[in-house]
């Protein structure tokens, strides 16, 4: 059996552990945005000039940090997705070269899906009975050559306060925060007081910190099926907040098995169709912890592929 047929198994176990989706909450949701009925970015229209300046405060030493992972073709993904990169020296068969100079080069060919590795998803990833952000109906702009809305085009510059918590000091064991621990909002509020943090604010990125993806190459079956992460009421709690972004350093943010009496993959829906946020997922978060760093300058341009739904990134921090 293949890796991922196996991640597929113990997956749809995790989610048949819980999910009833809470429908009288749906049906309640108003679907347009705060922002405007033309509105496409959601809360990082929080995100100020004035956001900015007050963020770049945190900079106090300059040093930088990574926080995507490596992405490559053992990248552990939801399936059925993968990656995989093909090296080519076009028009160089038999060691040809061009020119006086021997000009020689290497192009590279990518074949697989956005949503492998550290990656954003995008507001047209996830809806509701079909509709999604601002009221964006599936069959109106999901289409096969491309999202004509909410295509990760729409995503801003995102450079804002950046929040790490760390979620092993509080729930860790050997090293890890174990699967099906979900943070809410007592847990949010407790690793905010142990790290001096003293609130969360509007067009902040919230990153949880489990080092779960120290799994990855040691144990990629129960990477890939189950993760701690954020619960419902953190959920609404951190959107009650107003952040941009939230993300982890696992591959699917929310926690799993998902809670008692949770939707499948409720966390995503609060977030993306009715919050405007976005999801920041198979984040690096260890060096930060290492050293320290509790807030931070963040900053995110993915690429702006037209009509894809989810992008590949390396976000940086900077402190």
């Amino acid at each position: 059996m293949s890796r991922a047929s196996r991640s597929f198994k113990l997956l749809a176990a995790a989610l048949a552990c819980g999910a009833t989706f809470a429908t009288a909450e749906a049906a309640d949701w108003k679907c347009e945005s705060k922002f405007g009925p033309e509105d496409q970015i959601g809360n990082s229209n929080y995100i100020t000039p004035e956001k900015t300046l007050e963020a770049a405060k945190l900079i106090t030493k300059g040093k930088s940090y990574r926080l995507g992972i490596e992405v490559n073709s053992k990248t552990p993904a939801y399936p059925p997705r993968f990656f995989s990169v093909t090296v080519l020296q076009p028009n160089q068969a038999q060691g040809s070269s061009f020119g006086p100079t021997k000009l020689t080069y290497n192009d590279d060919m990518v074949q697989g899906w956005n949503g492998v590795g550290p990656q954003l998803d995008g507001f047209g990833h996830i809806g509701i009975d079909g509709v999604y952000f601002n009221c964006n109906k599936s069959h109106d702009f999901s289409k096969v050559d491309g999202l004509k809305k909410l295509g990760i085009e729409t995503v801003p510059p995102i450079a804002t306060r950046g929040i790490v918590l760390d979620m092993v000091a509080l729930h860790g064991k050997d090293g890890i925060v174990p699967e099906g621990t979900a943070f809410n909002q007592a847990e949010i509020e407790a690793a905010m007081k142990r790290q001096g943090i003293k609130s969360i604010e509007k067009g902040d990125v919230v990153i949880f910190h489990t080092n779960w993806n120290s799994l990855i190459g040691k144990d990629d079956k129960r990477y890939a099926s189950v993760e701690p992460g954020l619960g419902v009421g953190g959920a609404k709690y951190l959107a009650g907040k107003g952040v941009a972004a939230i993300g982890a350093d696992t591959w699917g943010l929310e926690v799993l098995p998902f809670e008692k009496d949770s939707g499948v993959f409720e966390v995503h829906q609060i977030l993306l169709p009715m919050n405007g946020i976005y999801i920041l997922e198979n984040l690096y978060t260890a060096e930060l912890v290492k050293d320290g760093v509790s807030e931070f300058f963040f900053t995110l341009g993915p690429a702006r592929m037209t009509g894809a739904v989810q992008a590949i990134i390396n976000p940086i921090g900077v402190k």
